[in-house]
């Protein structure tokens, strides 16, 4: 399949809802707003990430956006419908340290839980099913794998497995927090391959993400954010010291040696 760039994907859809809208939202813990009145635009086809420092407010966005958290205000789309309407769409990676990795099950039944709207309850795992699973692992790097419990695993392992399972979904919105945190090297260069693939599939790819040297690298869009959006659109335009300064202070010293955001 010949790739699909942003610039020819507006061209021929210039009507097109984009995959993620966000309007106004505003998400607080207590009395302390975690992100504040933020409209933002996730285009067809564009890897977007999501940066800013620590207690930004990334993941937050992220959360509300899959109504995983619910916001005091705003409004999320998905391809122009409302986020119930569209869930089908939508493949989420957690972050790793937000699940529980001593739960009993083998790597190839995390995997075609990507397959749960297809499996229903009472349906039984076909054949199909366990080589689309096995497919999906083996773009991952991780098909030896399938018969090992989840929680033998290093880091970087089940993050593979988690991004196989939202391979396995088919989606074509890709919703990832801190993908490359606490990974291997490897597991870093394998899991932004696999991301430039969908991509150039034409999927929207959005990924919070906390190392500012590789962001020209591997996105070419970008959202920073400080409780309150402080710029988005294309790396080129939007990635700028003057905006990095604005959204980091002074820690983004910090911030640019790789630092956790």
């Amino acid at each position: 399949m010949k790739p699909i760039s942003i610039a020819n994907t507006s061209q021929q859809n210039p009507d097109r809802k984009a995959p993620l809208s966000i309007r106004g939202l505003t998400v607080s813990y207590g009395q302390s707003p975690a992100v504040f009145s933020v409209d933002a635009e996730f285009p067809q086809g564009a890897m977007t990430a999501i940066i800013g420092p620590n207690g930004a407010g990334k993941s937050t966005l992220l959360k509300a956006s899959l109504g995983i958290l619910r916001p005091l205000s705003g409004r999320v789309t998905v391809h122009g419908r409302a986020l119930t309407d569209q869930r089908h769409r939508i493949a989420y990676v957690p972050q790793r340290a937000s699940v529980d990795w001593d739960f009993p099950t083998m790597v190839l039944d995390v995997v075609l839980m990507g397959l749960s709207r297809d499996l229903g309850l009472l349906r039984p795992v076909r054949a199909r099913h366990r080589q689309h699973a096995l497919d999906c692992l083996d773009r991952v790097g991780m098909a030896d794998f399938a018969d090992r419990q989840i929680g033998q695993l290093s880091g970087g392992q089940q993050q593979r497995v988690f991004l196989a399972r939202a391979l396995a979904q088919g989606a074509d919105l890709y919703l990832l927090d801190e993908p490359f945190a606490g990974v291997d090297a490897a597991t870093e260069k394998a899991i932004i391959a696999v991301l430039k693939t969908l991509n150039a599939e034409g999927k929207t790819v959005i990924a919070v993400h906390h190392d500012l040297s590789t962001v020209a690298d591997y996105f070419n869009r970008v959202l920073i954010l400080n409780i309150r959006k402080i710029a988005e659109g294309p790396v080129a335009e939007a990635f700028t010291d003057s905006n990095l300064q604005t959204a980091y202070g002074g820690r983004l010293a910090t911030a640019q040696m790789g630092a956790t955001g």
